[in-house]
């Protein structure tokens, strides 16, 4: 097992789980709260992130690391869909006729898409911000 300390700087690499990367980033789009993944000391090489809402959170020093969500996933990723942009397809199309079902069905699957493709744009590496200084660790995908 790693030494454990209260430097986060001693961090090597961070997991963190699609699950909790998609709905992060899905919780900013949607609700406009700000979800990070957070890191708890004590800190050590490896280290899982999680997601947490932020808050008025007052904590004890050392302070856990919050790692921005959009800081994990590559230019390259697609944007949310909204559902505007959803209604925009279905009516360009000539082929297809508007109705509130089919533009929830379409919405739908264009998320369901946008989730299931987000994990392959994750980055490999990051930075954070540390007391000492910005700091690059690696990032690892979990299922």
């Amino acid at each position: 097992m790693g030494t454990e300390s209260d430097d986060p700087s001693v961090i090597r690499s961070i997991a963190i789980s699609t699950e909790d990367l998609v709905a992060a980033l899905e919780s900013a789009q949607r609700s406009g709260r700000d979800a990070v993944l957070r890191v708890t000391p004590p800190f050590s090489g490896r280290m899982r992130a999680r997601l947490h809402v932020e808050g008025d959170d007052q904590y004890d020093d050392p302070s856990p690391i919050h790692v921005d969500p959009t800081t994990l996933v590559a230019e390259s990723a697609p944007d949310y869909p909204t559902p505007a942009q959803t209604e925009d397809e279905i009516r360009a199309d000539p082929t297809e006729t508007y109705s509130r079902e089919r533009h929830h069905e379409r919405h739908a699957t264009a998320v369901g898409e946008w989730r299931a493709n987000l994990g392959s744009h994750v980055v490999e590496t990051t930075t954070i911000d540390t007391q000492s200084g910005s700091h690059e660790i690696e990032v690892t995908l979990l299922g």
